[in-house]
């Protein structure tokens, strides 16, 4: 590994993760550094779907949309670090542990999400990360969380 900052536009996202409309959430990654960190960025739409219920005339990001789009910025961050694209990689959660939620998210706000690695190395099927999500600076949302990644066979 170089130490070199990678990054993921839209296309390899899409050639790491499984995740299709209307359940990618996550526009780019960026400042990946190897299976240590990454940043990724979410611009909210008023025309995702969960806007049309949650909630009518008041739409609000749910939370736990919130910890899947970090979840899915790790998920790129791992798979982008080794070599991960177009390998059918699977990512299941485990775990969330410590998940608070501080600011609403809605359309018009860019979620910027930085991730850590707190456990787990290449070859390892068991990873923990810390993130927090954030809105011009201000914390949305935070949480650790507990994820086994399929490798593939072969």
């Amino acid at each position: 590994m170089s130490d070199t900052l990678l990054s993921a536009d839209i296309q390899l996202i899409q050639r790491i993760l499984p995740h299709r409309y209307p359940f990618l959430l996550v526009d780019k990654v960026v400042d990946i550094d190897g299976t240590r960190s990454a940043r990724g960025i979410k611009n909210v739409t008023m025309n995702e779907p969960h806007f049309q219920g949650h909630f009518p005339g008041v739409p609000v990001m749910p939370g736990v949309t919130i910890v899947e789009a970090m979840a899915q910025t790790a998920g790129v961050m791992i798979g982008a670090a080794l070599d991960m694209a177009d390998k059918d990689l699977l990512i299941y959660f485990m775990a969330i542990d410590n998940c608070k939620f501080r600011r609403k998210v809605g359309p018009g706000d860019v979620l910027d999400m930085h991730v850590t690695t707190l456990r787990g190395k290449p070859g390892g099927k068991v990873w923990r990360f810390g993130g927090k999500a954030t809105v011009e600076g201000e914390l949305a949302a935070e949480a650790e969380f507990t994820a086994m990644i399929d490798m593939p066979k072969g």
